[in-house]
């Protein structure tokens, strides 16, 4: 049915037939002029002025379709909302590219079984297939017969599991890397192109979950865009109000990531001056002096830089000593303490601070996880939570520096800085993985899962190895973390890849 290609002509009698047999059930609303068609933002093809010069769209019991702009909505994102589906819960799109309007597409990404369906080709076709089902009183919307899979962005970008990041290996499409840039972790893509037929369903879900209830669930939304002309459906989860409901495809860091963090930050100095300054480094034999062992890729790093200044952010400090770095005796209790982490700045922000640290695994010696942490031990231990920051340390430095030279090519450069790393403060609007209680990862086949199980009960834990970065860990949000409980100390594994709050115990009640 959605395959035929039928003619405007067809879609257009086809209706007006239905509309005079059956008034009571279908109303077909004024077309446009070609003066009218002529003012839109978007070019109309021939084949869809056909349809708009005799029907503007059409109301059933069931659904109402809108062909074009009215009053104040306009054409945005490559597409056009046709109208509503599943009683407001989705939206029927179609692309607008200036070659021609399609394909249509169902996108309804809420309830248990969320649903993007390729309804057909382009718009004339899914006229007609309208059109055939209304005949023959079929209210439900299409379901698919065929099935694709959806892509991560990142996936593409990178070239897939084999290509090196940004350079794209064997058997990549160039094209839809293009069309999605550096890609995104929470962005996922639709090649409407080769599809195997119409109606076509895509394997696809959204990365937030509802099923876990949190403070202030229900928030977050999808975001789709049609771009390419056509070509592709992008589908972004903004993750707000609800917790990660699925692991993502995070941005791979380079092998070479210090030495190329040193090279991008000695560019910008030269070619920023007085937005980003590097303090010198210090050499090998200072660094053997330390408390800590320091593995050869931050080496790599402190060898040239000893701190990094960058105007709009804190000032990272690498080397030990500086004041931004003194932590008050309860919280480093509560972090760790002396070998486990090693602070880099002091992040400012409304009345409170955080401490940005690098986590240290004191078994191993390995530099990790970049996190910030409430500076206030009061306030991490009423309100337990962190933000990922980074893989690594070159890792945070490498996003700064691209961060930097995006900054560079606008005005007010200090201020595009903070706005777009307002994320290196907890809980400042990025997405939040789940807190589960260690107990639900007894059996686990994962080692660091299972060796979790062995905090003491009531710690809640979030494996940081698949979400995205930035994430704000919110242990407070769980619902089964204790309303009135106190943190007795963060605990963090594998070098940050797994991190834990273990509550203090509860008291025992007074006898007598």
């Amino acid at each position: 049915m959605y395959d035929a290609g039928p003619s405007a002509v067809d879609a257009v009698r086809a209706l007006k037939e239905l509309a005079r047999e059956r008034p009571d059930e279908l109303e077909l609303f004024e077309g446009f002029t070609d003066a009218e068609l002529d003012g839109w933002a978007v070019a109309v093809p021939e084949e869809v002025r056909g349809v708009l010069r005799e029907i503007g769209g059409l109301e059933t019991e069931d659904h109402e379709y809108r062909f074009g702009p009215r009053g104040r909505e306009v054409f945005t994102d490559g597409c056009w909302t046709l109208g509503e589906t599943d009683f407001g819960e989705g939206s029927l799109i179609v692309g607008v590219g200036a070659t021609g309007w399609g394909p249509v597409v169902a996108v309804n990404p809420w309830g248990a079984e969320p649903d993007v369906t390729v309804e057909a080709r382009d718009f004339t076709a899914w006229l007609a297939g309208f059109a055939e089902r209304l005949a023959d009183g079929v209210v439900d919307r299409p379901r698919g017969t065929f099935c694709v899979p959806a892509t991560s962005t990142v996936a593409l970008a990178e070239g897939g599991e084999g290509g090196e990041g940004g350079d794209g290996g064997d058997g990549a499409d160039h094209e839809l890397a293009a069309l999605v840039g550096r890609g995104d972790p929470l962005t996922d893509l639709v090649d409407l192109h080769g599809l195997p037929g119409y109606p076509c369903a895509v394997d696809w879900e959204p990365y937030f979950s509802t099923l876990h209830n949190t403070a202030d669930t229900g928030s977050s939304e999808v975001q789709f865009e049609i771009v390419g002309d056509g070509r592709a459906l992008l589908l972004r989860s903004v993750v707000s109000g609800d917790f990660l409901g699925r692991a993502v495809r995070r941005h791979r860091v380079p092998a070479d990531a210090a030495r190329r963090a040193v090279a991008e930050l000695r560019e910008l100095a030269d070619n920023c001056p007085g937005l980003v300054v590097l303090d010198a480094g210090c050499a090998d034999s200072v660094v053997d002096g330390w408390s800590v062992p320091v593995p050869e890729e931050v080496r790599t790093v402190l060898r040239e830089i000893g701190g990094v200044a960058i105007a709009g952010l804190p000032a990272l400090r690498l080397l030990p000593g500086a004041p931004e770095h003194v932590v008050d005796p309860e919280l480093h209790r509560m972090l760790g303490g002396d070998g486990s982490y090693w602070p880099l700045a002091r992040i400012a922000h409304r009345h409170g601070h955080a401490l940005a640290q690098i986590r240290i695994d004191a078994a191993t010696g390995r530099w990790g996880y970049v996190v910030s942490v409430p500076g206030d031990g009061e306030s991490l231990r009423r309100y337990p939570q962190l933000t990922l920051l980074a893989e690594s340390l070159p890792d945070l430095l490498l996003t700064l520096a691209r961060l930097a030279r995006r900054a560079a090519a606008g005005p007010d450069f200090a201020a595009r800085m903070a706005r777009d790393t307002r994320w290196l403060f907890p809980d400042t609007g990025e997405p939040w993985p789940r807190p589960a209680p260690v107990g639900e990862w007894a059996g686990s086949a994962d080692p660091l899962l299972a060796a979790a199980t062995e905090l003491p009960d009531g710690t809640h834990a979030a494996d940081l190895r698949a979400v995205p970065i930035p994430s704000d860990l919110c242990f407070y949000r769980a619902a089964g973390w204790p309303y009135a409980a106190r943190l007795e100390r963060l605990h963090f594994a594998a070098a940050g890849r797994l991190a834990a709050a273990v509550p203090m115990p509860a008291r025992a009640p007074v006898v007598g």
